[in-house]
């Protein structure tokens, strides 16, 4: 199904809780965040027959997020159902990668092709002090196993002026023998301490210069390049120095069932409750009104959410 502006929508991101078990500072910030309750959060059911509907106007592709996904009780069995709408050709997964080492096998029998792992920094401490958790070994144990398994492995690192922007060269340095992508995400001001997203924001468009590259272009919203003598990749994600907007093809379905065509927009609609027919009028209308571009800037995103609470 295609937009007002005529893009076609076929991706949806699915949050399936607000919590995670570590605490990164530009999402939830030191004190955390206020959690939903249980009883607003949507039921698998729900989750999956709002999937099935989207399915049957074009949707493709799904991306499971948080929150951390694997902090939901359950959730392979929502997973297993997913993997199981005919229409859906490629199925992901955004975790940070801290519980899910003995599931791996699983969701690739689930038919898993692709996992995400957020990872902003290769060093313990500094782990420690961005997530509040000592788990980079867990961390780093999942996703070489996640590599051995086949999986299409991306690793997500926010660039925080001044944390890990030391570290580029070392994320860039993974790629080398492996064939798997590394992004850059540029700093959002959509967390839960914008003082310290405006404060650290590093604009990420010249941090390969040093190196003997071939533009690949746009993978979504990503710009990818492949370095020379790398099996893998390295993409850039800037959504404030380089908007991607004119390109994006994604929806999204927030833990307590409100439907967000902008992650940072403040323009929300709730399924939660509705019947099978009021649900598929809401996801159309959400779909074909989805705005033209976001209009995040210096003064944080319109957004009333955090990132943990919508799903990236």
């Amino acid at each position: 199904m295609k937009d007002q502006f005529g893009r076609e929508i076929s991706y949806l991101r699915i949050s399936v809780t607000d919590r995670c078990n570590f605490r990164c500072k530009y999402c939830m910030g030191e004190d955390g965040i206020k959690l939903l309750d249980h009883d607003d959060i949507l039921t698998f059911e729900e989750i999956v027959e709002t999937a099935e509907i989207m399915a049957g106007l074009g949707i493709k592709k799904i991306r499971l997020t948080g929150g951390e996904p694997f902090a939901r009780r359950g959730v392979m069995d929502l997973i297993k159902k997913l993997s199981e709408i005919p229409e859906i050709e490629d199925f992901a997964i955004t975790t940070n990668g801290s519980m899910v080492y003995d599931k791996l096998e699983s969701l690739k029998e689930y038919g898993i092709s692709r996992i995400n792992f957020s990872l902003d920094t290769l060093d313990r401490e500094k782990f420690r002090l961005i997530t509040g958790s000592d788990k980079l070994e867990e961390v780093q144990r999942t996703i070489d196993k996640a590599i051995e398994l086949g999986f299409k492995v991306k690793i997500n690192a926010v660039l925080i002026k001044g944390f890990n922007d030391k570290e580029i060269a070392d994320f860039v340095e993974l790629t080398r023998d492996y064939d798997i992508e590394v992004r850059f995400i540029e700093l959002m001001p959509i967390g839960a301490d914008l003082d310290f997203d405006r404060n650290n924001y590093k604009e990420n468009l010249h941090i390969l210069d040093g190196y003997r590259r071939k533009d690949l272009g746009f993978d979504g919203v990503a710009r990818t390049f492949a370095i020379e003598g790398h099996k893998g990749r390295v993409g850039l994600i800037s959504p404030l120095s380089h908007k991607f907007c004119k390109d994006c093809n994604r929806i999204r379905l927030t833990a307590d069932g409100k439907l967000k065509a902008c992650l940072h927009s403040r323009e929300e609609i709730s399924i939660k409750g509705l019947s099978l027919e009021e649900k598929k009028k809401i996801i159309r209308e959400s779909i074909y009104k989805k705005p033209k571009s976001h209009r995040i800037g210096d003064f944080g995103s319109e957004s009333v959410r955090t990132m943990s609470s919508i799903g990236g």
